[in-house]
């Protein structure tokens, strides 16, 4: 199960956030998953693809050239963690503030658990 976890976790990446496909979030995000560490506008966790793709439009119209490149994985059983650096030019108000047109890097850890339910 570890290959498949990195494999998923890679196809997250590069399909949900570098080709922007909204569909992969339906595809890999489990309905019952819940995005540990964000928040709608409420303060509530984002929970199920619906929740995430409301964070993910507004994230990708606030850095349309995001790049998130996986720099690392480590795999156990049906867990894994993934190192990222995220990189992008904040070119889109919908963050609730003007853009900046600065550059940001992000360095981000992602974790997975249990094959079952996908992505959370």
């Amino acid at each position: 199960m570890t290959k498949e976890n990195d494999g998923l976790i890679r196809r997250w990446f590069a399909e949900v956030w570098n080709q922007g496909r909204v569909e992969a979030i339906d595809e890999m995000f489990a309905a019952d998953g819940v995005a540990h560490g964000l928040s709608n506008d409420s303060g509530n966790p984002l929970r199920g693809p619906v929740g995430f793709r409301e964070f993910h439009a507004r994230f990708r119209e606030a850095f349309p050239d995001i790049v998130v490149t996986v720099e690392d994985t480590i795999a156990e059983d049906d867990k894994i963690a993934a190192r990222c650096i995220v990189r992008g030019k904040h070119a889109g108000d919908s963050m609730g503030f003007a853009p900046t047109q600065a550059q940001m890097e992000i360095n981000r850890n992602q974790h997975r658990a249990n094959q079952r339910r996908k992505n959370c």
